[in-house]
């Protein structure tokens, strides 16, 4: 059974549509992970990308976010990010130890104060970490890009939760079939 998950409106401007895009495949994300078990949620399904989990998926896309906003935009701290420190490649995947309703709540509160800073900014607001070239596009590239970034990755959970245990589904606009 599917959600009801909710399309922007046709008539949004243009800051609506954008944060209303990404926080529908934000929710898609999250809908794909309902009643996993904690093993599955870690179980590799691809062999030639074994990061590639439902936690994985969660805990990357956390730290997307936090890159993109926190750091390019803001110019904030890139240390605390395991895929922009030295933690070796892929660390923003690596998932081991920590269980799907932590890597859930830290994805939530990362969106939400994503949300916050988009709110608090304009859409041709330029980035401002001095150590990253993409810092130099302005917000509205960097919600596209995140929205483009999360909606891949939504696609990914589909595959490796339909891969997982069979579950498949697309959400339906409310009203439609």
């Amino acid at each position: 059974m599917s959600p009801s998950l909710e399309r922007p409106p046709l008539q949004a401007d243009e800051r609506a549509a954008l944060i209303g895009w990404l926080d529908l495949q934000r929710q898609i994300l999250r809908w794909r992970c309902e009643g996993l078990s904690e093993a599955d949620a870690h179980r590799s399904v691809v062999p030639t990308s074994p990061a590639m989990t439902m936690a994985g998926i969660i805990g990357h896309m956390r730290w997307v976010e936090h890159a993109w906003l926190e750091v390019l935009f803001l110019g904030g701290d890139k240390t605390r990010n395991p895929s922009l420190a030295a933690a070796g490649e892929d660390a923003d995947w690596r998932t081991d130890g920590i269980s799907l309703k932590q890597l859930l709540t830290e994805y939530e509160a990362q969106c939400v104060r994503s949300n916050e800073i988009v709110a608090e900014a304009s859409l041709d607001d330029v980035g401002r970490h001095p150590d990253y070239r993409d810092s130099n596009a302005n917000l509205r590239w960097m919600l596209i890009h995140l929205v483009e970034e999360t909606g891949r990755h939504a696609g990914h959970a589909d595959i490796v939760r339909e891969l997982l245990d069979g579950a498949k589904g697309y959400y339906r606009v409310p009203g439609k079939t």
